[in-house]
């Protein structure tokens, strides 16, 4: 009689020991979670808008100065969200000679202004909800930029292609620049509107 109850005695100390050791776990991993989670927080607190983003990196120095000189800086830098498809210096390095250096000048702003919110659509989309899209229609995604014409969204070789409303095509080049109020994909070639 006295071995079974030591025995019971002995299953309800495992069992209660085991409770706690799993109920121990839980409770760590529910804080090494919630301690992930205000990290993760203060990460996306501490970056900036999309301008901050742009300004902080070398490959985006001329657009910077043509949203600049379009004043779009309060625009980008509100709360959106929005998704830039920002060409890359060399990408304003393909225009014909001169053509930047024109846009810059306060005659062109609206034309520039025209220019640079064709390069901006509303809300926020990553690059998997852009491919998306695009696998979603049938290989072709158009969508409205803040400009108000539209882009062609398309995939060749595993790459976004932006088709523009004149034809021309450019590659996105990076993906998923994060930012405050958005979004950044790179591309390697102006787009332009009609």
């Amino acid at each position: 009689m006295k071995i079974k109850k030591f025995i019971t005695l002995l299953l309800m100390v495992s069992l209660i020991t085991t409770y706690s050791c799993v109920d121990s776990k839980e409770k760590k991993e529910a804080e090494v979670e919630t301690e992930m989670e205000s990290q993760d927080e203060e990460e996306i607190e501490t970056v900036g808008t999309i301008v901050d983003v742009a300004v902080s990196n070398d490959n985006f120095t001329t657009l910077v100065a043509a949203v600049k000189a379009a004043d779009l800086v309060g625009t980008l830098s509100s709360e959106g969200p929005f998704t830039v498809f920002a060409p890359v210096n060399d990408a304003f390095g393909k225009l014909p000679e001169g053509t930047v250096e024109s846009l810059l000048k306060p005659e062109n702003k609206e034309t520039l202004t025209s220019i640079l919110t064709y390069h901006v659509v509303s809300g926020k989309f990553n690059a998997e909800a852009v491919i998306g899209a695009i696998n979603d229609n049938n290989g072709k995604f158009e969508v409205k930029t803040v400009q108000g014409e539209m882009l062609t969204a398309s995939l060749m070789d595993g790459k976004v292609i932006l088709t523009d409303a004149k034809g021309n095509t450019s590659t996105v080049v990076m993906t998923d620049v994060e930012a405050s109020n958005g979004i950044i994909h790179a591309i390697d070639t102006v787009v332009m509107p009609e």
